[in-house]
């Protein structure tokens, strides 16, 4: 009882950093967000995004009387406690907070957004706000709006060290218990979710009887808004990913490139001895990484200094240490 108990008393005791205030702003902020793409643009057309909220869609339109947000705490809890015993989890008061507070919200937004019990029950689309944002004819719109939304609030949530727990919590246990990679964790769970939908409202946006709008759909929907989400969260924790990693090979010395990295660019880089495997020759090599905004100018003057170098120019998937950004530290969650 004392250790679990003590690992309890953790999650739910934060440490108040400076600016601790910002933290949880951002926090709720990304769960509203995500709770207003469910409501708005998602949970009315019967597409089934992966995860606990997909799921919970799935579960309103078997019973219509029980809100999505509802059938997310019926997820959540269980899946939290799971964590702590089989995972050894030591479950942040963020993650907790978002994990209660997410269908809440959700909930609350579904209510205000339909004017009877019924068309709650239902979602129908044409009472949402009044008939305002009935987008039933534009699903495709629909779906990328929808997925953009939530990407962006649950890159808030992960942005400030936070969870949604769900589906992430399965792919742990998949991964400690039966060796499966995490990413194909996510990916199997998501795919279940998704194979469920399509058998329970497979028929919600379309019919074998409907040549325009062929169930099936459903399913090409919820893997397009699957891919939408985990783009954008990844975009808004770690930006556009677009620095550039460069090496230089040349016979000469390209003392004027060094001079150009240095004071125009205000960039440095690495020297590195090397000798050509063909010609047995001494050449040098430059290993540097710039932004990509910078690349013309260095291969421009590559060209003006020595126009026979051997230059590759390649992505930098992630860039870290001084005038870069930090190592992250052990506990930090990272989108990939």
């Amino acid at each position: 009882m004392g250790k679990w108990s003590d690992k309890f008393r953790k999650t739910v005791s934060p440490a108040l950093e400076p600016g601790w205030w910002l933290t949880w702003l951002g926090i709720l902020a990304g769960c509203v967000i995500m709770a207003s793409g469910f409501v708005f643009f998602i949970n009315p057309y019967g597409i089934v995004p992966g995860g606990v909220y997909g799921a919970s869609i799935v579960l309103h339109n078997l019973f219509p009387s029980v809100q999505v947000g509802t059938f997310g705490y019926a997820f959540d809890i269980p899946l939290l406690v799971l964590s702590v015993f089989l995972l050894g989890a030591n479950i942040g008061a963020r993650t907790l907070v978002v994990a209660m507070i997410t269908p809440a919200i959700m909930n609350i937004l579904s209510k205000l957004s339909y004017p009877t019990q019924e068309a709650l029950e239902r979602l129908d689309p044409s009472q949402l706000l009044g008939g305002m944002l009935d987008m039933s004819d534009h699903l495709m719109l629909t779906c990328v709006i929808g997925a953009v939304i939530i990407g962006i609030g649950n890159g808030l949530v992960v942005r400030h060290q936070a969870s949604t727990g769900g589906s992430d919590i399965v792919g742990m246990i998949l991964q400690k218990y039966f060796h499966i990679r995490f990413s194909n964790g996510i990916l199997l769970v998501d795919a279940t979710v998704v194979c469920f939908g399509l058998v329970v409202i497979g028929f919600g946006i379309g019919s074998a009887e409907v040549v325009e709008q062929p169930s099936v759909y459903l399913s090409l929907y919820s893997l397009i808004s699957i891919f939408i989400i985990s783009r954008v969260i990844a975009f808004v924790l770690n930006g556009a990913k677009d620095d550039k990693l460069l090496f230089i090979i040349s016979e000469d010395k390209l003392e004027g490139l060094h001079d150009y990295i240095i004071h125009d660019l205000d960039r440095s880089g690495t020297y590195i001895k090397s000798r050509g495997l063909y010609s047995g020759g001494e050449k040098e090599m430059l290993f540097i990484v710039v932004s990509h905004k910078q690349v013309a100018g260095i291969k421009a003057k590559i060209k003006e200094i020595d126009p026979r170098a051997f230059v590759v120019v390649t992505d930098a998937y992630d860039t870290f240490g001084e005038g870069w950004k930090p190592l992250p530290s052990v506990d930090e969650l990272r989108p990939e």
